[in-house]
């Protein structure tokens, strides 16, 4: 399943450290030959002052060959440049970590620079030695150290520029050290920032316009979160109401339209846990609703088994061609470095979903056919249905009859004070719609956008 794999989209935007998971990923899928996946880790190994883990991977690759001097000749530089950057960020901790001097810092950062200045004759030059540490310890992997200088940092500077660049280290060192609420705290810091319209608080100074600047970094933001939602208890929940909402789902659909698969893994492992009464906003409970909208605007410039799947079930109706999907998508799933350990989870809401389309549009459902739609023996399928009933809404509507072996749904009928309000929901918009084409010139018509064929309630 090489071709849907996404590592190499992604890894263009993020940063080399952040990469390596990917890569190693990769080995053990074994999706790739293993000496190609080996040579991509070892040229981003050389631009790191991961000397050691260098060697190694070039050891592997060329087994018979000598080491390259030029290791030798960073490693005396690495060690030379950490000592003396330590030196210059101890001279600032030894203050800072001072109890009487952590008592009078403020809130205010510039009048806690002048504290400092008029007491301990440090400048903001100097405050800088533990950006510049922590970066230096960031490159050679030691990212927890590195997450403490960037924190110590960025509380007491007030360069724009290098606070937010200490952001984007804070939150590689903690998705990397696997501090996920922490991590998720730094994200969301991270998030506010890029959201602000000034242009000095982006990701880095740039001659392009302030909102393609915006643009790139959001689209930078949205692949970093990916670790974090799908690590965080909270995060598929977390994602969606990121993602979905109308700035964040426009730089997806501008920038990086492969995250629709990550959006629709989030809405299936989200949908049985809504579906059964758990508190959730409504971008939540209608996610899927959302996303399917979004496949099929979005199909011309990507599409994949799990954005197929959503597809065939709620546009096509087609549930022969959702169960092949679904069975191209387990697979997919299982591969990618962010959803691999969902994979049985994701496969029992997408049967789920399936049941409660197919549920929606019948009134007596013979067990054999619904098993066989959900990839599962008679046996399995029985079992699966009946504790889906039992833990679902579904059980209301719902009864099994085991001697004819079927399923019947018994829906009670809707208020006719519900109807109206079905029925009239957007008249207001048709309204002001026709009113509005009626104020314009005669043109040519135009044939309108078909819209998504939902089956109602089923989303």
């Amino acid at each position: 399943m090489a071709e849907y794999d996404l590592s190499k989209t992604i890894i263009p935007y993020l940063d080399r450290h952040l990469a390596f998971p990917l890569l190693a990923h990769l080995v053990e899928t074994s999706l790739f030959p293993v000496e190609q996946v080996q040579a991509a880790q070892y040229e981003l190994a050389k631009g790191t002052n991961m000397l050691d883990y260098a060697v190694s991977l070039f050891q592997q690759l060329q087994p018979d060959e000598e080491i390259p001097e030029e290791f030798s000749g960073k490693r005396e530089k690495a060690v030379s440049t950490n000592e003396r950057l330590q030196l210059e960020a101890q001279a600032v901790l030894d203050v800072i970590e001072n109890p009487d001097v952590a008592q009078a810092l403020r809130q205010d950062k510039n009048q806690n620079l002048q504290y400092l200045k008029d007491n301990y004759n440090l400048t903001l030059e100097q405050i800088t030695a533990l950006y510049n540490f922590g970066q230096f310890q960031y490159t050679y992997g030691n990212y927890s150290g590195a997450a403490d200088y960037l924190y110590h940092f960025r509380v007491l500077s007030t360069d724009n520029d290098l606070n937010t660049s200490a952001h984007w280290g804070k939150l590689a060192s903690d998705i990397l050290t696997g501090k996920w609420e922490t991590a998720l705290e730094e994200l969301n810091t991270l998030r506010d920032v890029v959201d602000s319209r000034s242009p000095s608080t982006l990701l880095s100074a740039s001659a392009e316009p302030a909102a393609l600047t915006q643009l790139h970094s959001r689209t930078w933001l949205v692949h970093w979160s990916l670790f974090v939602y799908f690590n965080h208890p909270q995060g598929r929940t977390l994602l969606l109401e990121t993602f979905l909402s109308p700035t964040y789902l426009n730089t997806i659909q501008t920038s990086c339209p492969w995250i629709l698969r990550y959006i629709a893994t989030a809405a299936i492992l989200s949908r049985k846990s809504a579906a059964g009464g758990t508190a959730a906003s409504s971008r939540v409970r209608h996610s899927i609703r959302e996303i399917v909208k979004v496949i099929q605007t979005e199909e011309y410039q990507y599409q994949d088994p799990v954005t197929s799947f959503l597809k065939e079930l709620y546009v096509e109706f087609d549930f022969e061609a959702a169960q092949r999907e679904l069975t191209l998508a387990d697979r997919v799933v299982g591969d990618d470095f962010f959803l691999g350990e969902f994979r049985e989870e994701f496969l029992d809401n997408a049967r789920y979903l399936i049941s409660e389309a197919y549920c929606r549009i019948h009134q007596r459902i013979d067990i054999g056919d619904l098993s066989e739609r959900l990839n599962l023996s008679r046996d399995e399928g029985e079992k699966w249905i009946v504790n889906l009933i039992r833990e679902t809404r579904m059980g209301a509507e719902a009864k099994i009859d085991l001697e004819k072996n079927v399923i019947e749904i018994h829906r009670s009928p809707l208020p006719v004070y519900q109807s109206v309000i079905e029925k009239t929901r957007g008249l207001a918009f048709r309204t002001q719609a026709l009113g509005t084409g009626m104020l314009h010139s005669p043109q040519q018509p135009q044939q309108s956008q078909p819209q998504p064929a939902v089956v109602e309630g089923a989303l």
